[in-house]
């Protein structure tokens, strides 16, 4: 017999949040090779904080040939936002600091400071928008190392002069905390302007205490709470954070579009702000073959029940809109991608007349946000 096996979908998110880095290099092009070729030195591990919330999902760690990695720091199950806020104001902070030291330089009558005045500058102007940028920025910090234990004079700066390297800052957590328990610090943060990437893996139920009902959950699905199928819609969380108009947002299913999924994690990394991508992820408590479980992806978004998406605030300045709809027109029955599901199923088995009622409720839903989207996407 054939053994099947499934790869979390935080693993695979969490690799994309790593390549994201190397992609920028190249604007986002052979991802795929990239993945096959490097040996290591590519993947920008070592500018990567990420802070995932005790719950829905799992650990991943990754080191490059070079030693370096992303740090991981588990917060508590309602506050990966706040504490990768904290861990960004630090981190912007300790540059600040490392740049008014690096200021005081210029100064210094040693030799080894004056004669590296061009250096210095460089520092200070590095452009690190892309992988090659802070490998180069790295290796100017290297050669300050050098400089000031030469000189012996500026003990301060040499403690934080690996802040001048740029940082990357992620959140990771499920739909139970995004939604729900940790909705009122996500949305401070994201509303804070600061460079906070979020992840959201939305399996549409508390999967991590045993499948409660959340936000997340759609309509007509049954779950602990919701035993007579949610009769309420599911709430959209990328459609309230794009009110603000200047947080990066983005929705993806990495089984129904990997290229979208990867080019949305690019743009999340590179845009100077606060983002969101908000990945669908399959889960146990669906009631599905989990070895299937992109399949099911690609049957939510061919569905509509799952729509694509990227709104990027940089193209209003190009006089463009910033939405971009992934996302075409719904080729599979609502009822199919639903009923292959057991959360759905079993509420059909056990109470056929509220199921149909709910499944029309939910085909009227998933064809008004469909076209909501799709005005939007239109506009000029």
């Amino acid at each position: 017999m054939r053994r099947r096996f499934f790869i979390p979908p935080t693993a695979l998110l969490a690799v994309l949040i790593l390549l994201a880095h190397e992609a920028t290099a190249q604007g986002g092009g052979r991802i795929q090779g990239k993945i096959q070729t490097r040996d290591g030195r590519a993947l920008a591990g070592a500018v990567v904080t990420i802070f995932k919330e005790d719950g829905n999902g799992g650990i991943i760690q990754y080191t490059r040939a070079d030693g370096r990695g992303p740090t991981w720091n588990n917060s508590l199950f309602e506050d990966a936002a706040e504490v990768a806020m904290g861990m960004r104001l630090t981190v912007d902070k300790m540059t600040e600091y490392a740049l008014e030291q690096l200021d005081r330089l210029y100064g210094c009558a040693c030799p080894a400071c004056q004669a590296n005045h061009a250096l210095f500058d460089a520092l200070k102007s590095a452009d690190q928008s892309t992988q090659e940028g802070i490998e180069a920025q790295r290796a100017r910090v290297a050669a300050l190392k050098e400089i000031l234990r030469a000189c012996g004079q500026h003990e301060a700066l040499l403690s934080v002069a690996d802040f001048l390297v740029k940082k990357s800052v992620w959140a990771f957590g499920g739909d139970g905390w995004a939604y729900d328990i940790g909705y009122g610090g996500l949305d401070h943060v994201l509303a804070s302007n600061r460079d906070v990437n979020i992840l959201v893996l939305d399996t549409e139920v508390y999967s991590n205490t045993g499948g409660q009902m959340s936000k997340a959950t759609p309509l007509g699905a049954v779950a602990r709470f919701a035993a007579a199928g949610k009769p309420l819609g599911k709430k959209d969380l990328g459609m309230m954070m794009m009110t603000y108009g200047r947080i990066y947002v983005a929705r993806v299913a990495l089984g129904a579009n990997p290229a979208q999924a990867v080019r949305a994690f690019i743009e999340a990394e590179t845009y100077p702000g606060p983002s969101i991508v908000i990945a669908y992820s399959h889960c146990i408590n669906h009631g599905i073959d989990m070895s299937q479980g992109l399949s099911y992806q690609k049957m939510a978004v061919d569905s509509g029940a799952w729509i694509l998406f990227r709104y990027d605030p940089r193209k209003r300045a190009e006089g463009r809109n910033p939405l971009t709809l992934d996302s075409k027109e719904p080729t599979l029955p609502l009822e199919e991608y639903m009923y292959s599901q057991n959360r759905f199923r079993v509420l059909k088995k056990a109470d056929p007349e509220r199921a149909e009622r709910l499944l029309e409720q939910a085909k009227r839903d998933v064809a008004e946000r469909f076209k909501m989207y799709q005005q939007w996407a239109e506009l000029d």
